[in-house]
């Protein structure tokens, strides 16, 4: 039977309209994935953490622009800014929210009950009502903790300072992970023959003055990954200098900045592995479902520069014995 040509016609479009409609399922099916990144300020530390995990997305083959849609906002150490960024972000529905520091992760964890939120660099989630504890949240909550074991920072204070025995500490008290640190020292210290000498510095602006109050009061300041001191880190340099206080951080990038040692996380390490976690979101997997971690490769970084600077002469060895020697 002849075909009639309108027949031959219709045939051809809906040839045509399947080999369009393929491509634009699959298209669809290829959306780019979004990621909201939010930390409470910018510093060295929390900077190498969002660039970590941008680096785990893209090497997992999300790529910014293509098949990733990437945004990053700075709360610039306002707690205020860091809620109204959680409630934009939470507004924008992305795939999942990367939360860097406690304050941050805090603002985000209040403003969404639904969208994936991934904490990065908060020393106790369970302290900061983040999780309930460290097993998985069955919430839309989970990350990873720069949890650093306090003994082994103290055992740092005494091979830069052996005979010290006041250990000043400048943290703003509002900051949870700071006050958990705090704590723990409080109960730590005496076990060791050692006292802490505490300096508040609620503000970025106030960490300066705190360190000068503990000239004469302490041997030595040992400052943790609280956000305000680190974002003001020079200011305590300064004070570290000119009273020959010397400086001992939980983290590298305060000693490039001028601190003496640390023995702490690689915050860029921290962030691929936040980003690691990410990409399992995306993937499909429930925040609720993985366990929160915490990072465990630690290194030595030593600057010998600033010891000579605070009055402080370290060993060979134990300038040898360093991951890193700051020049």
């Amino acid at each position: 039977m002849k075909q009639h040509p309108f027949g031959a016609l219709a045939l051809a479009a809906a040839a045509t309209l399947a080999a369009v409609s393929i491509p634009a399922v699959a298209q669809q099916a290829a959306a780019p994935k979004s990621v909201a990144v939010t930390a409470i300020v910018e510093h060295p530390a929390l900077d190498a953490i969002r660039d970590g995990v941008k680096a785990s997305l893209q090497a997992a083959g999300y790529e910014d622009g293509k098949t990733l849609k990437w945004q990053y906002q700075s709360a610039q150490g306002n707690t205020g800014t860091a809620a109204q960024i959680a409630r934009k972000f939470v507004g924008d529905q992305p795939d999942a929210i990367v939360a860097i520091a406690t304050p941050s992760a805090q603002a985000v964890v209040a403003a969404t009950k639904a969208v994936p939120v991934i904490f990065s660099a908060v020393t106790d989630p369970v302290a900061a009502k983040l999780v309930k504890n460290w097993e998985p949240s069955k919430t839309n909550v989970t990350g990873v903790s720069d949890l650093l074991a306090l003994d082994k920072q103290m055992e740092l204070v005494r091979q830069v300072v052996p005979n010290a025995k006041r250990v000043g500490v400048v943290y703003n008290p509002g900051e949870a992970n700071s006050a958990v640190v705090v704590k723990e020292l409080k109960a730590l210290l005496p076990k060791m023959g050692m006292t802490l000498v505490e300096a508040a510095a609620p503000r970025s602006v106030d960490v300066g003055s705190a360190a000068r109050s503990l000239i004469g009061k302490a041997d030595v300041i040992y400052t943790s990954t609280d956000n305000n001191v680190v974002s003001a880190y020079e200011s305590l340099v300064k004070v570290g200098q000119e009273a020959k206080l010397p400086l001992v951080a939980a983290d590298a990038d305060s000693v490039k900045r001028g601190a003496i040692a640390s023995f702490g996380i690689n915050y860029r390490d921290l962030g691929e592995q936040t980003g690691r976690m990410v990409v399992r979101v995306l993937k499909g997997e429930k925040p609720g479902d993985i366990q929160p971690e915490i990072s465990t490769k630690l290194e030595l970084t030593v600057n010998p520069g600033a010891a000579e600077k605070q009055g402080v002469k370290l060993s060979d060895a134990f300038i040898k014995s360093a991951a890193h020697i700051v020049k």
